[in-house]
């Protein structure tokens, strides 16, 4: 855990957008494998290996996609030229750093925490058996540390895919999962349903949790006898069992944890009648434990930053910790001893010596949650009338057809004791653009999970602020494009639908006067 020469370095240099990674030969399942419901959403891998099942035929996967898009909704059916999504926007970096105002002390607990975000696990650490990453800034570093799916081609350019090179890092013997790509998105995966021991899917019987991708077997840093194989996931694609996932960014994270849950059941409760005359509902998702709201992931599952740092050191990376103590196998079996050697768990609060340095007393998940509670929220990039003529009249459209219901531009925290100077954390104005709150999304993009209250269609209302340098949109990143995302979100059973028709009712110019305002945050 103590690598810090080289976490620092990363640390640097992937703030500087100058992560452009030597990718190694990987194994990788083709295109023409790949179940025809992701081919829309990544990019073809080079290499074919065949693990066994049947391919996909061209003539069938283009029947399956012209069927899925023939009731898509049309965008720019006004006048003038289409509009189109003006892309991620360059300089500056409008993300990434902390809060205003912390103290001294704060500060160097947030600068310390930033490094263990960065730092990569080995398998001595804690990483695996199963894991998607390994460490946290693989899945958070765009547009900075603490963000979404890095890319090559947006600014900053922060480098290709992590999750290319780390199947087989270290003498790993992973094959390279058909949806995961040089310039794709980093992505987890879940089934929806268990299987049978034939390998068929049991349908009657939900699954929903996360399946990593790689395993440990054949690292040099694992146990010699450590024998365990990936899960199929082409497999689980051809069986339409398979849902992925991409990361949330964290950004203004600790604003979002400081919200009452008053304010978001009055905001909730706010402007009844616009809401139902567009089929707009809305409900929160709340904890088992003590039924407050919760709020975090993209089904608002998690209720505090410190639940969320926790389960994902466990999932994403495998490592053990202080609340979940237990390695995880692929559900809802436990990993094989064998490729078990650590104490558990592996990460926890370390008790010094007096005198020594307090900010090393924090295990990295209660770390992790520092980094996050005190991430800025992302600055847009004008605001008022220093925005040129387009992004004023985008912003007024964002209200006037309805997005605004869903995405609330902002909620105000309540008092909170993690900060102690003012402003911290208390009494801000948090642009999220977001209610928090889960809603129906249609067929087009429910993923068959439950989560809480959050059933297969519904989600939290994403975010949308640092949206003009995000790169890859929707739960399972399958789109970069801001008019694909407005066409995703109109299918049977959305409460999307009227907000959609009233867009796709403007005129091409004022469509793209909201897709500029959209990239404008």
């Amino acid at each position: 855990m103590e690598r810090f020469a080289r976490t620092a370095l990363f640390f640097v240099l992937a703030a500087a957008g100058l992560l452009l990674a030597k990718l190694p030969a990987v194994r990788s399942q083709s295109a023409a494998e790949a179940p025809a419901r992701f081919i829309a959403a990544t990019a073809a891998p080079a290499q074919n290996v065949n693990n066994g099942s049947a391919a996909v035929s061209v003539r069938k996967i283009a029947a399956i996609l012209i069927a899925q898009n023939s009731g898509a909704a049309r965008v720019g059916s006004g006048s003038g030229s289409p509009a189109v999504d003006p892309g991620p926007r360059g300089a500056s970096i409008g993300a990434g750093g902390p809060i205003a105002n912390l103290t001294a002390d704060q500060l160097r607990f947030f600068n310390d925490a930033a490094m263990r975000f960065v730092n990569p696990e080995g398998v001595a650490d804690g990483l695996g058996p199963t894991f998607n990453a390994d460490s946290c800034g693989i899945c958070h570093s765009q547009p900075a540390i603490g963000g979404s799916s890095p890319s090559t081609t947006a600014f900053p350019n922060v480098g290709s895919n992590p999750q290319v090179a780390l199947a087989t890092a270290n003498g790993a013997q992973n094959k390279l999962p058909f949806f995961v790509t040089p310039d794709g998105p980093v992505r987890e995966a879940r089934f929806k349903f268990m299987t049978n021991p034939d390998g068929t899917v049991n349908r009657n019987h939900p699954d929903g949790n996360v399946h990593d991708l790689f395993t440990i077997q054949g690292r040099n840093d694992a146990p010699a006898a450590c024998t365990m194989a990936q899960e199929d996931f082409l497999k689980a694609g051809n069986q339409r069992n398979l849902a992925l996932r991409i990361p949330t960014p964290t950004f203004g994270d600790g604003l979002i944890e400081m919200i009452d849950d008053a304010t978001i059941l009055a905001n909730m409760q706010a402007n009844p009648a616009a809401k139902a005359a567009l089929g707009i509902r809305g409900k929160p998702n709340r904890s088992g434990n003590d039924g407050t709201i919760t709020r975090f992931g993209w089904k608002a599952q998690n209720k505090s930053l410190l639940m969320f740092s926790h389960e994902a050191y466990s999932v994403e990376i495998g490592e053990t910790n202080q609340m979940f103590p237990q390695k995880r196998g692929f559900f809802p079996n436990p990993p094989p001893a064998n490729c078990v050697a650590n104490p558990q768990p592996e990460d926890a609060t370390k008790y010094l010596a007096a005198g020594d340095d307090p900010v090393r007393v924090p295990s990295d998940d209660d770390a992790f949650a520092t980094f996050m509670r005190f991430l800025d929220q992302p600055t847009p990039a004008c605001t008022g009338t220093a925005c040129s003529a387009s992004i004023q009249n985008g912003n007024k459209i964002f209200a006037s057809v309805g997005c605004a219901l869903c995405h609330t531009p902002s909620m105000a925290t309540g008092q909170s004791s993690f900060t102690v100077k003012v402003q911290g954390l208390s009494g801000v104005q948090a642009n999220l653009f977001s209610d928090l709150l889960l809603h129906h999304m249609g067929e087009r993009l429910q993923d068959g999970i439950s989560q809480g209250n959050a059933g297969p269609d519904e989600f939290r209302s994403a975010p949308l602020w640092g949206l003009g340098q995000r790169v890859f949109f929707l739960h399972d990143g399958r789109t970069s494009d801001l008019v694909q995302v407005m066409r995703e979100h109109r299918s049977h059973g959305s409460e999307a639908n009227g907000v959609i028709d009233n867009f796709n009712a403007l005129t091409s110019s004022q469509q793209q006067d909201l897709l500029n305002f959209l990239r404008s945050l």
